[in-house]
């Protein structure tokens, strides 16, 4: 391919313009640039009499043109280029115009000292340019010079050996009902398993622009590995090795192995349990017992009028019946048989088979699948979804259900948001003077004693501001995403839902009047509107 390109050919009679059609898919030779290239040159020419050469040009057979463009005899022109540096400085592109009559050619050693003088200082294609100048090809750019760009790092990740989502919810059986034996919610592990690796970032190379100026890399994103007891770092660092059998968690960035407390029911015969780690029953939970645990608790038998207090999930294979007094409060979700006469606090989901005469709080769903999958009676609420296959009783059992927004929820968002805006900027205006405290103490300036435990005082500041401001982004990333989930709160019943039942979402509410069959309850245009499922 070879653009089309022209010469002024001075001779008897005047100026003639010899114009060369391109080959192989070139463009063809451009107006517009000729009057620049005039304009630069002082070359007067009528644009009528350019405009027809090149349509008679464009039409020649032989694939060249020549046609006399000023009766006059125009002065030499010397060989000139075009240079245009791109935005981001890394590369130059020449466009190269033929001399006219005795003009002088450019030699490759002029046209390279001349770059250096437009700024051009690195990664001139040199051996390129002497080829050029032995064959030059006109009206067509030519790369001169090319940076060298920065190659790019890669950010630091950890890859974890275990299960990590705290969604996961219990799967459904073929025929309907839920498989709360086998719900890999607790991840186990041996001593010596490798629970998590990290794989260190590379900060990348600087790379050069063609004013070799210095061009950066990316910022990457470092990493380091967390843990905390029954667990320790290998050697180079870069695994976390568990010192026990026992059950793993991350909890905040942070690997969390626990020995698990198994024992065979909680009655008189264990009394009340208060374990740092995860608590396993195998048998049932009695009335007025408690069970508190900084893990999971999983009780595979029955739970009675009885308190449980988790961190992570609780788990109950065979469900709970709490008599009105029994309690579940979990960090994590709670995941029952079925949930009668109770009351459930979960900051994650509700997952059961069936809820009667309960109050339930879910952080963000209350799923009550399986073949029986009922709500009847009692006070059921999550932030973003309740789905159930029969809400009420055609008894008119007082049923509540409510989802969406919590306002409690949105002030402490504020709040949280005013906390970080405050403690920013008092960082922003204790860190400079920190530093400069710190430079006159690294030149060994003399600081009296009062000012060295100021230094000291507003270090600590600082680290516990830091602290603060740590722990309040990630409260309020936790809350966004609660509240992002309340935007389509709503209730889904699959089956059919009775009159009397009371329907909340976010500030507004509704009672069921008639029966309904497979429905969805959602806040439309400041109503409780029902809509096909």
């Amino acid at each position: 391919m070879r653009n089309g390109f022209f010469k002024l050919v001075c001779g008897g009679g005047g100026t003639y313009l010899k114009v060369f059609l391109p080959k192989d898919g070139g463009k063809p030779v451009n107006i517009k640039e000729l009057i620049e290239y005039f304009s630069r040159n002082n070359v007067e020419v009528d644009v009528s009499v350019l405009k027809k050469g090149l349509m008679e040009a464009a039409s020649s057979q032989t694939g060249e043109y020549e046609f006399l463009l000023t009766p006059k005899t125009i002065a030499d022109i010397k060989e000139s280029y075009i240079l245009t540096v791109s935005p981001d400085k890394m590369m130059a592109v020449a466009r190269f115009y033929p001399p006219a009559g005795g003009g002088a050619r450019i030699t490759a050693e002029d046209f390279i000292s001349e770059l250096g003088y437009e700024g051009v200082k690195y990664g001139v294609l040199k051996d390129g340019l002497k080829k050029f100048f032995q064959r030059p090809v006109y009206c067509t750019d030519l790369v001169v010079a090319k940076g060298q760009p920065p190659r790019h790092g890669v950010d630091a990740r950890i890859e974890y050996y275990f299960e990590t989502d705290l969604s996961v919810k219990p799967t459904l059986k073929e025929d309907g009902s839920v498989d709360f034996f086998h719900l890999n919610t607790v991840s186990s592990c041996k001593k010596g398993d490798v629970l998590a690796r990290l794989f260190p970032g590379d900060p990348g190379e600087a790379g050069m622009n063609i004013s070799c100026e210095r061009v950066n890399p990316r910022s990457i994103k470092q990493m380091v590995l967390k843990h905390e007891r029954n667990a320790h770092l290998s050697e180079d660092k870069l695994e976390i090795i568990s010192e026990v059998d026992g059950h793993v968690t991350l909890v905040d960035d942070r690997v969390f192995v626990s020995n698990v407390l198994e024992v065979e029911n909680v009655d008189n015969s264990t009394g009340n349990i208060d374990y740092n780690g995860n608590v396993k029953v195998n048998g049932n939970v009695c009335t007025n017992f408690s069970v508190k645990a900084q893990g999971d608790i999983e009780v595979r038998g029955v739970v009675e009028g009885a308190y449980l207090e988790a961190d992570g999930n609780i788990i109950i294979a065979r469900g709970m019946n709490g008599m009105e007094k029994g309690i579940l409060k979990a960090g994590g979700n709670v995941i029952a048989k079925y949930l009668e006469n109770a009351k459930v606090n979960a900051r994650g989901y509700v997952s059961t088979e069936s809820i009667l005469h309960s109050e339930v709080l879910a952080g963000t769903e209350v799923l009550v699948n399986g073949r029986r999958g009922f709500i009847t009676g009692g006070k059921v609420s999550a932030s973003s979804l309740i789905q159930v296959k029969t809400l009420g009783s055609p008894m008119g059992a007082a049923t509540v259900v409510e989802v969406g927004t919590d306002p409690d929820m949105k002030q402490r968002l504020q709040q949280l948001q005013k906390l970080v805006t405050e403690n920013q900027k008092a960082i922003d205006n204790i860190h400079p003077v920190l530093v400069a405290m710190a430079q006159k103490l690294s030149q060994k300036a003399g600081m009296k004693q009062d000012a060295v435990k100021n230094f000291q005082d507003m270090l600590k500041k600082e680290k516990q501001l830091k602290q603060e401001l740590e722990e309040a982004r990630k409260e309020i990333n936790q809350l966004e995403k609660m509240l992002a989930g309340s935007d389509n709160a709503r209730i889904e019943v699959s089956n059919e839902v009775y009159g009397g039942v009371q329907v909340c979402i976010s500030d507004v509410s509704m009672t069921v009047k008639n029966r309904a069959d497979h429905c969805r309850f959602v806040k439309s245009q400041g109503d409780v509107k029902i809509n096909p499922l």
